[in-house]
């Protein structure tokens, strides 16, 4: 794992595009000093604006992803309740905010490189290439999210010199976010091939930059596995389905001028290097542990046991009653049944030693096994079945590795010493009845297998990314208790908008309310 010299930038802007007129007005730093700044230190203080979204943290953990799409996604075991469902303005208005916080940095960082000479814009291109790449990651998870949103006039209220008025952001469509992002992106590529960053401007970058290091290379790897994750997620829509087909197909057959994330060793993610800086997974513990989280579900569970899966020690722990077994939740138990099995300390929870207790675990943002996933799932669709399984094989090599990794970074001794796997192991899996390529006769039944895998993979570790690939192609297929007493009875579509944008943005909001419920699908949600 790199180990990178951190100097953090303190946040000097934090408006947002959508929330409440007090937070413009109080939150928002005053323009004039603003504008002190400098490119480095706001190209910091806009990675630190969203970290506790990158790095496991409590409040993103306990309040906005575990009744939600920790549930949505199975990726836990759950006690049933009334309105389940219905996602809470607890969980979507602070991500909002949050996002809108951090578009607001960006904003802000443009403004400054605006302000500078022709020849220091060119010296410090780099930090607004890597910049918005950044910024598109996880602006695709929040159209992802809610669909169509503010954007390209989102968070430019010092831009516009503080005039709340001429602020408030209109809503720009997901595809059109989806279309600005990928054009951006293929130049991005391209650029950072051809880049000349001075060894001056090198060390500053070094510095400031805790997600890559500064290192050029990796920001490289990162543009084109996110081209490669959007590109994927909207193969299914017609309009996009041309474009997708053939820029896959030049990353792919280019890997010289397009880069991937091929090894773990190139896992794009913050690393905690110190327990003394506020680059810390700490909050992980209670944010997964609390009233009970970290419950194991039983789909993941039957599918590592009935197919010998190595990663299940390394991800799951027995529960303290259980003798060594495991065991995963039932969602089709009612209330009271469920609430009693929770009660015998028989089912198994996720390996705190591993992930909730690891202080050191990283903030996830693209792994090399989420890469090969997305050539299998290319190769598919493009009737190469060889690559397919090559590329889905390899994917389950990774993921295993990852997670004995993970475990390698943690100083928690809770869980029992960790048996390390082998190849004979990992092959066993590979071989096994529900996992084995040759197993599966049809392109539906093999598509099948990859979204297991991705299911897998990502677990709790990378939510969004999984709720959004189960919507797109409606795999794996998961039972749910139908919530009869509530009008959502089932898990929904999208998440509706926070509330500060009926009241603050009005207007705007009311161009886009029409498809403001929770069973408008997101456009490329097709299946």
């Amino acid at each position: 794992m790199k180990k990178l010299s951190i100097i953090l930038g303190i946040v000097m802007a934090t408006a947002i595009s959508g929330c409440t007129e007090a937070d413009f007005s109080e939150n928002y730093a005053n323009p004039s000093k603003v504008s002190t700044a400098t490119v480095e230190k706001q190209f910091a203080g806009m990675l630190v604006a969203n970290k506790d979204y990158v790095l496991p943290a409590y409040w993103n953990y306990f309040v906005v992803l575990r009744p939600t799409l920790s549930r949505y996604t199975q990726a836990v075991g759950w006690i049933n309740t009334s309105n389940q469902y219905v996602p809470g303005e607890a969980a979507i208005g602070p991500r909002w905010g949050t996002y809108y916080d951090f578009l607001s940095q960006y904003r802000e960082l443009e403004k400054i490189y605006n302000n500078l000479t022709p020849e220091e814009q060119a010296d410090l291109k780099v930090y607004m290439l890597t910049a918005k790449i950044y910024l598109y990651d996880h602006t695709q998870r929040v159209v992802d999210l809610h669909g169509d949103i503010p954007f390209s006039e989102a968070g430019r209220l010092s831009q516009n010199g503080g005039d709340y008025l001429a602020s408030l952001p209109t809503y720009d469509t997901a595809e059109s976010i989806y279309t600005t992002m990928l054009d951006d992106l293929k130049s991005f590529s391209d650029e950072l091939n051809s880049i000349n960053v001075s060894p001056g401007i090198m060390v500053g970058f070094q510095t400031q930059d805790f997600v890559n290091g500064g290192d050029v290379s990796a920001w490289k790897k990162y543009c084109n596995s996110l081209r490669l994750r959007m590109l994927t997620r909207v193969s299914g829509v017609s309009e996009f389905q041309s474009r997708a087909e053939s820029e896959i197909a030049a990353i792919l057959a280019n890997p010289g001028q397009y880069p991937l994330v091929e090894v773990n060793a190139e896992n794009i993610q913050i690393d905690v290097v110190s327990l003394d800086t506020p680059i810390n997974s700490k909050g992980f513990r209670t944010g997964l542990e609390d009233w009970d989280g970290n419950l194991a579900g039983k789909a993941m569970i039957d599918h590592m046991l009935d197919n010998t899966d190595p990663r299940i020690r390394a991800m799951y722990e027995p529960g303290e009653n259980a003798g060594g077994a495991y065991l995963g939740l039932d969602p089709l138990l009612n209330e009271n049944d469920q609430t009693t099995l929770v009660a015998t300390g028989t089912l198994s929870r996720y390996n705190r030693s591993t992930l909730s207790r690891n202080e050191y675990f990283p903030g996830l943002l693209f792994t090399a096994a989420e890469v090969s996933l997305l050539k299998a799932e290319y190769y598919l669709n493009a009737s190469n079945d060889a690559m397919a399984q090559a590329s889905y094989e390899d994917a389950i090599e990774k993921s295993t590795e990852f997670y004995y990794d993970l475990r390698d970074l943690s100083a928690d001794g809770t869980a029992i010493d960790l048996v390390p796997t082998n190849d004979t192991e990992i092959q066993a899996y590979i071989d096994s009845a529900d996992v084995n390529w040759d197993n599966a006769t049809t392109d539906e039944e093999k598509l099948s297998l990859i979204a297991t895998q991705k299911w897998i993979h990502f677990s709790v570790l990378q939510l969004p990314d999984s709720w959004a690939e189960q919507r797109r192609l409606n795999l794996p297929e998961f039972d749910f208790q139908v919530d009869n007493a509530n009008e959502q009875t089932l898990p929904p579509s999208r998440w509706i908008y926070p509330n500060s944008e009926r009241v603050y943005n009005t207007d705007n909001y009311n161009t886009v309310s029409g498809e403001d419920n929770l069973t408008t699908k997101i456009f490329w949600d097709v299946n």
